[in-house]
């Protein structure tokens, strides 16, 4: 059966400037943006269709840190993951789609983000991420993460809730359903956040925008 989705009719680019306004408005005001079934399916689609049909081999255990930090660790995360080099029709609408968004919020926020980054994450049952940061303060890699979902009719009894805390002593924090379409964006440095355990799989496209911190010869981010 092909893959259906709940979001709103959109013709293609149509809807881009009103979210992507939205996006950065939620991101000045607040330091993060929450946007429900707001990807059009033109976009989540194909990138739903690519991934549930990708062989099971293409991912990889996910770690913690990069490169020499990098390391395996159950406790703290057992999602598995396979980076997005826009070699399919769908990876390549996506980067592209992220582009044009990382223009905009340069334009709109002056933010200087330099290159993006992105996989695609598969959670199997039972999966979680305990809570954590995305980039370590103060050292101006990552600047924004971008997280899409892209699991059709996922029902709020089912878990595998994005947790998005507004700050370190936050413990109740902001729960957002992993269904199709719905994107959420917020400052890497800012805002510690979990994945829920979930009771069947759930896929989702995480990225990053980074800032340029090459220097002394060393490329960032590695190529």
């Amino acid at each position: 059966m092909p893959i259906t989705s709940t979001a709103p009719a959109d013709d293609g680019r149509s809807g881009e400037p009103h979210l992507f306004a939205r996006i950065a408005g939620d991101i000045r005001a607040q330091g993060y943006s929450i946007n429900p079934l707001a990807l059009p399916p033109e976009l989540v689609l194909p990138l739903a269709e690519y991934v549930q049909a990708m062989d099971p081999a293409s991912f990889s255990r996910a770690g913690t840190g990069r490169q020499q930090d990098h390391m395996l660790n159950d406790f703290v995360r057992r999602d598995e993951i396979c980076w997005i080099n826009g070699d399919s029709g769908a990876g390549a609408a996506w980067l592209g789609w992220a582009e044009r968004l990382r223009c905009f919020l340069n334009r709109e926020l002056l933010l200087g983000l330099f290159s993006f980054e992105s996989h695609f994450a598969h959670y199997g049952p039972g999966d979680f991420y305990r809570r954590h940061l995305d980039a370590f303060r103060g050292e101006a890699n990552r600047m924004l993460s971008l997280v899409a979902y892209l699991n059709p009719h996922w029902q709020s009894g089912e878990g595998g809730e994005l947790v998005l805390y507004r700050d370190d002593e936050d413990t109740d924090g902001i729960k957002v359903l992993p269904a199709m379409g719905s994107l959420v964006a917020f400052l890497s440095e800012e805002f510690p956040h979990e994945v829920l355990a979930a009771e069947r799989d759930r896929y989702s496209v995480a990225g990053w925008f980074r800032l340029n911190t090459s220097m002394g010869g060393r490329i960032d981010p590695p190529r």
